[in-house]
């Protein structure tokens, strides 16, 4: 087991991997901004050494100052949580050549999934349902990109090869608007990744946003842990999600969890992975794989008792899963509220402290959070203060007890999202899973 573990990260979930540090006899140790050393795992880790000023440019994206970390604190490995360096390859591969090991998959393999093109191939060769697309870059010959339209069939979508978190994509619907359109998406991808590189993929009207976690340990052994429906976003951004996801055609979710799983090996994966797809009559269609954990991985824990953490850490220590698919267990349903410190209407950001703080209890109810009474929540860095997460035999009782434990919940001295999240929880068409990716965003403007 590794000694030691650098946590490259701050917030809910830096919280969460040094609570499975501790659970293994890991020691830990907390990088942190100038700002944030009154977070509440710099206080309960072993050591914690400042990175750098309040920018994350300066501080949880300065890869030396966390390599240097590593090396006077003689660190083993290193866990980039979520976000901020969790997908640079770059640094995954700066992170094992300076000698320690990079809690997530290989260096190659971010860099296989982060670009999109090589990621719908390598999925396509695996046997993963992809969207129909141009199975490629678009290039400069206008008259085969307008032919591969047609040939998809409008509406189509542009994509930026290295594009995410809901940027870098425009809808077209017509053939007149196509050319124009790529060259303002080209542009924007260059500005806002450096890649230039778009491809063509057919536009799903209605879909519902669904995705497979997975388990590898890099040694032939790849396991999955149900589904997770994902569906209700702002903005490209998940609001509230909950596993397993209902009212899927079951044949259709067994061959592509089967493909997933085939998919972990046959590129030789290691860690915890997520496959995202788009479901929509009864079909599944890849869009990208995220090589981390995700904010919402705790509804995967809550239906099958597996600590995805904990494994990550097994796994990157060189152990083998500790789990078969056989031994996996599906229980009742999980639904996990994300709550952001923002204004519920304007979705503005709200910074400031922290005057009272009550987590809500009781059986099935579970909270992520990083806050506490008298803490500062600063203005740098996402607004995501606690997740919700809410256990229940079935989908209405776990429903039922988020309601509930939404009612109880008090964060006082700052405004929060929490006023959407028990309108949506009461929504009969959320209740009913008459939804898909746009229902939130039409929600809130009517």
């Amino acid at each position: 087991m590794l000694e030691k573990v650098l946590i490259a990260n701050r917030g809910e979930i830096a919280l969460r991997v040094l609570r499975a540090c501790k659970e293994l006899g890991i020691s830990t140790v907390a990088v942190h901004s100038a700002v944030d050393r009154d977070l509440m795992h710099v206080k309960l880790a072993d050591e914690s050494v400042c990175i750098g000023p309040n920018s994350p440019t300066d501080s949880y994206l300065n890869i030396p100052a966390i390599i240097s970390s590593a090396e006077v604190t003689d660190t083993v490995g290193i866990h980039p949580g979520y976000g901020f360096l969790s997908e640079n390859a770059d640094f995954a591969e700066q992170v094992e050549k300076s000698g320690f090991t990079f809690i997530g998959p290989r260096p190659e393999t971010i860099r296989l999934m982060g670009d999109k093109v090589s990621a719908i191939r390598a999925m396509q060769q695996a046997g993963v349902p992809t969207v129909p697309g141009s199975n490629g870059p678009i290039t400069e010959d206008n008259q085969r990109t307008l032919a591969v339209a047609r040939e998809i069939g409008y509406p189509v979508i542009i994509k930026a090869a290295a594009g995410g978190g809901g940027r870098g994509m425009q809808v077209v619907n017509s053939e007149a608007a196509l050319l124009n359109a790529i060259h303002v998406t080209q542009s924007e991808a260059k500005a806002a990744f450096g890649d230039p590189t778009v491809y063509l993929e057919k536009f799903l009207d209605r879909p519902r946003h669904i995705e497979v976690q997975v388990l590898a340990d890099g040694q032939g052994n790849a396991i999955h842990l149900g589904d997770r429906d994902c569906s209700l976003q702002r903005r490209h951004q998940k609001v509230l999600e909950e596993a397993p996801a209902t009212m899927i055609d079951e044949e259709a979710r067994q061959g592509v969890f089967k493909a997933c799983i085939n998919a972990c090996i046959e590129i030789g994966y290691r860690g915890a992975g997520t496959f995202e797809f788009l479901y929509q009559d009864g079909q599944f269609y890849f869009i990208e794989m995220n090589t981390r954990v995700q904010v919402e991985h705790p509804v995967s824990e809550m239906i099958t008792g597996v600590d995805i953490v904990k494994e990550q850490l097994r796994i990157a220590s060189g152990l083998p899963l500790s789990f078969t698919q056989d031994e996996i267990t599906f229980r009742g349903h999980a639904i996990e509220c994300r709550i952001n410190a923002e204004d519920p209407q304007k979705f503005t950001p709200s910074p400031g402290t922290v005057q009272h703080f009550h987590a809500p209890g009781g059986n099935g109810v579970r909270v992520d959070s990083h806050l506490y009474s008298g803490y500062k929540v600063p203005p740098y860095y996402d607004s995501l203060v606690a997740k919700v997460i809410c256990w229940g035999i079935n989908r209405d009782n776990a429903m039922d007890r988020m309601s509930n434990a939404l009612e109880e919940m008090v964060v006082e001295g700052i405004k929060t999202n929490i006023p959407l999240h028990r309108r949506l929880v009461r929504d009969l068409g959320i209740r009913r899973v008459e939804y898909t990716i746009h229902y939130l965003e039409k929600l809130l403007k009517a």
